[in-house]
């Protein structure tokens, strides 16, 4: 039997499509393409904006296209919320929440034997027991995600993620640590600790447990060179947790720090909980005291209620912090959350206009950070071909820089010291240092 997989959204979800797809593997089932032949298809959804829910709407119907026999599975966020809209596309058996992937193969193989649809959707609000997708063999070896919480309990004016989510919930300490050292057994260099809202790790476990507790702890585990943090709050870098991550040794000086925007007023409607002031000093605590940092973020253009001024005060704050990389998002309203039902909705001409400029500052601004580091020499963690291009290479530096080179032998998924020469685009050029 031939099982496909589609992943849309965040990390985590990467994460339990890896852990989902070895649950298959150890049924007897061959993983191949999703644009291919199989007999079981399954699409990890998103709902994170309509668009999220088209796409994986069209992903369905590429899959019955492909064969309309197959089993088709769409689990997930989406199935969370709209399990009844999603069940009534044409060539679902299978709706799984986001509670109930663990389960995956044994719901799929009752929905074959049985050709009856299973829908699978639990009360999240009400949970408080972390689903343990774990993941004994990796396909990629380069670096591995490891999910050590879900859930969110902030509720965003635009977001159902905490309605998809529930609340928040974290993987024992013990079970994190353990599955350090075997990545690290294992040969990884690298692993990325994602989360729906990883600042709150701990806040459900007893004892004195958090973020920073493990990565102190995973800062100990032999092996593991480079220890990354996916979006995390900006709240939570407070003057102490900076003062502790910035001795740890493995912890890459690159975070991602959800803005949003860079206006008090829309943050307010956003229903945010810190200040442009607040974000400004945070970034300033991090690149005084971490060496290299870099700070990236995300940016919803025309959130409602945003006026000329309002997006002009944004544009300015971003270009006076210089963040390194900024994800630009055009506003996209959501059914069911407070913001769609808002006032004063900005035009699409509008967020189209103030998106390609954001976008157009993003690049000024990554080139800008690029260039500081021309000339330098740094580790870079090469993971594969570049356009798979025969002894051409493509990795990142601690801090996230995408960098090619060129090597007479195999350097994947090694970390070589390389010489930054170019900017070419979006990467660096490198030469690999003999």
């Amino acid at each position: 039997m031939k099982v496909a997989f589609t992943t849309l959204g965040c990390r985590v979800n990467q994460y339990e499509t890896e852990a989902m797809t070895e649950k298959f593997i150890k049924e007897g089932y061959k993983v191949v393409p999703f644009e291919g032949y199989a007999d079981v298809y399954v699409i990890n959804t998103c709902t994170v904006t309509n668009m999220s829910d088209r796409k994986s709407r069209q992903m369905i119907s590429r899959a019955r296209r492909t064969n309309e026999d197959a089993v088709i599975a769409a689990v997930g966020c989406y199935s969370q919320i709209a399990p009844e809209e999603v069940a009534k596309i044409q060539g679902v058996d299978v709706v799984l929440g986001t509670k109930n992937k663990g389960d995956i193969v044994y719901w799929v193989n009752r929905a074959r034997e049985e050709r009856d649809q299973v829908i699978q959707v639990e009360d999240v609000l009400r949970n408080d027991i972390f689903e343990d997708l774990r993941i004994d063999e990796y396909q990629e070896k380069t670096r591995a995600f490891l999910k050590i919480q879900d859930g969110c309990n902030r509720f965003c004016s635009y977001c159902l993620i905490p309605f998809a989510r529930g609340a928040v919930c974290s993987k024992e300490p013990e079970k994190i640590i353990k599955e350090v050292k075997e990545l690290a057994a294992h040969g990884f260099k690298e692993i990325i600790l994602s989360g729906i809202h990883i600042a709150s790790y701990g806040a459900d476990l007893s004892e004195d447990w958090n973020l920073v507790r493990i990565l102190q702890e995973i800062d100990t585990v032999e092996g593991i060179e480079r220890v990354r943090i996916g979006s995390i709050d900006p709240q939570f870098f407070t003057e102490g947790v900076i003062e502790k991550i910035s001795s740890l040794k493995k912890l890459c000086p690159h975070f991602h720090l959800s803005l949003q925007s860079g206006c008090d007023e829309t943050l307010k409607r956003m229903n945010r909980r810190y200040t442009t002031s607040e974000y400004r000093k945070i970034v300033e605590d991090l690149r005084e005291n971490i060496k290299n940092v870099s700070i990236t973020t995300d940016i919803i253009a025309g959130f409602p209620g945003e006026t000329e001024e309002e997006f002009n005060i944004t544009y300015e704050f971003l270009k006076e912090i210089k963040l390194s990389k900024m994800h630009i998002f055009k506003y996209s309203p959501r059914k069911g959350t407070k913001a769609a039902e808002m006032k004063n909705q900005v035009d699409g001409r509008v967020k189209d206009e103030r998106s390609s400029k954001l976008i157009e500052l993003d690049k000024e601004l990554e080139r800008e950070f690029m260039s500081r580091f021309i000339g330098e020499d740094m580790p870079v963690l090469y993971e594969q071909k570049h356009n798979g291009l025969e002894g051409v290479y493509e990795g990142y530096t601690s801090n996230y820089i995408k960098v090619v080179a060129s090597s007479n032998k195999s350097i994947d998924e090694q970390i070589v010291n390389t010489k930054l020469i170019e900017i070419k685009g979006e990467q660096i050029k490198g030469d690999i240092i003999q």
